[in-house]
């Protein structure tokens, strides 16, 4: 079969409905992943789906295909990302999400967990090479049943937390999937919520369901100021990722959340691994280390910091949190490792609700200037090369007391702030951010870094990143 290369991203299948996603391709990989599944040992497969609008024919279209495969599928229908990771670490091993995740409305796209891990990378182009080739393997055997695990997945998280007090509370889920369930764990919390956009519609009538971006926010602060709320959430348009931000309108970066989730993690865990991509602060390791845990910076994407953290246990470590600063974190002390914004969020109010006022724990967070996450457009390709080039001049442009990261791009550490660019792994762009502890500090490195990609890539042009 014909499908467009483009839409086997590093971490996940992501395209325009029905331009490079439609149909034909979501059953094509129903039967490339059946079949690969089966080769290891892998009889049954979980199958859920985001409220975007082509979710129920290419739910049901990858639904042909693991069943034509011999797979016993099971359909839990609508549901968040981590409402199917759920669902694949209690009621099987593998399942496939039908997710646009943040994405524009006319996207779709599938994350995918095969045997107890997130296939990214070489597996994605494999399941490619598959469907180009039609090599699948039909067996007799398959067939489907239906699955709510809304309830077991609630039960599960109100079992876990404890709130020392009832909170009041803004939810934004901006009309993505998490409106459907996120509103109803928080009341079973003790919480009083005020909800904002719940009703599960794939148009995104109000804004986009990214809350990474300041803009799609602004609903969330003005609730906020008018409600008396102590504090407001925001959920992705799949739910995997949270926003947090404070009655006086602060958003608090995933970054930051991390300090305080490491504090809290590590007196239960001392000496645990905590990870945490190139993208984030420099005040997050020294936050780890000074709560007794190691800190390791990674590589940037949410099925490799998952895939790192299971080595890290698999070689007899702790590897009890990670994060990312996008949004994703991964609690695995008292949870299952994988990335889940409800959780998060229940895991934020659990340690805030200690103080009187959340808002003064959250505000008390070190905390720097720094850009948000920027982009450099460019050829299909290039990042890539771009980022190496920069890796071989840095050695003699950056001397000490500077520091030199060269696991995901380049990353420069300076006492006083860093500076980070390296190549998407989704789309072709550079990815940029800047931190200093003064503005001084940032603009000083902004400006050095932004010299050394300008020798390399003269045309570069900044702009603010689309995700």
């Amino acid at each position: 079969m014909q499908v467009t290369p483009s839409i086997f991203k590093a971490y996940d299948i992501r395209g325009v409905v029905p331009s490079t996603l439609n149909e034909q391709v979501a059953e094509g990989l129903g039967q490339a992943f059946g079949t690969q599944a089966m080769a290891e040992g892998q009889t049954t497969v979980a199958v859920g789906r985001d409220g975007r609008l082509s979710g129920p024919s290419l739910s049901a279209a990858l639904i042909r295909g693991l069943v034509a495969t011999g797979i016993q599928v099971i359909d839990i229908g609508l549901a968040t990302t981590p409402m199917l990771y759920f669902a694949a670490n209690t009621a099987c091993q593998s399942g496939i999400q039908v997710t646009g995740s943040h994405n524009p409305k006319d996207y779709n796209g599938f994350k995918m967990v095969l045997a107890g891990r997130a296939i990214y990378g070489d597996e994605i182009q494999a399941l490619r090479q598959m469907m180009e080739t039609e090599t699948w393997q039909h067996k007799a055997g398959g067939g489907v049943t239906h699955l709510n695990v809304l309830a077991d997945y609630s039960q599960r998280i109100v079992g876990d937390i404890r709130l020392s007090r009832p909170m009041k509370i803004v939810i934004d889920s901006g009309n993505g999937i998490a409106g459907a369930s996120a509103p109803g764990i928080f009341r079973a919390l003790g919480c009083e919520v005020i909800e904002l956009f719940s009703e599960v519609d794939g148009n995104f009538p109000n804004h986009h369901p990214d809350p990474s971006k300041p803009e799609n926010l602004q609903d969330l602060i003005q609730a906020l100021k008018t409600t008396g709320a102590e504090l407001g959430l925001a959920f992705d348009g799949d739910g995997d990722r949270l926003g947090i931000v404070t009655a006086d309108g602060h958003n608090i970066y995933p970054d930051r959340q991390m300090q305080l989730f490491a504090e809290d993690v590590l007196s239960r865990v001392p000496g645990g691994t905590i990870l945490f991509d190139v993208k984030c602060s420099q005040r997050l390791a020294p936050a780890i280390e000074a709560a007794g845990g190691k800190a390791l910076m990674y590589k940037t994407g949410h099925s490799l910091i998952k895939a790192q953290m299971k080595a890290i246990e698999a070689e007899g470590g702790q590897a009890p949190l990670g994060g990312e600063m996008s949004g994703h974190i991964f609690f695995k002390e008292r949870w299952y490792g994988f990335d889940d914004g409800t959780y998060a969020g229940c895991r934020l109010l659990e340690i805030v609700s200690k103080a009187p006022d959340a808002n003064v724990v959250l505000n008390a967070l070190p905390s720097s200037f720094s850009t948000p996450e920027l982009n450099v457009t460019c050829a299909e390709g290039e990042p890539h090369s771009v980022t190496s080039a920069l890796q071989v001049l840095a050695g003699d442009v950056f001397k000490a007391p500077a520091k030199i990261f060269t696991i995901d791009g380049l990353r420069v550490d300076w006492p006083d702030g860093f500076g980070l660019i390296r190549a998407s792994n989704t789309t072709p762009v550079l990815v940029l951010r800047f931190e200093g502890q003064t503005e001084a500090a940032l603009h000083r490195i902004e400006a050095e870094m932004l010299a050394l990609l300008r020798s390399v890539k003269p045309d570069a042009q900044i702009q603010a990143s689309a995700h």
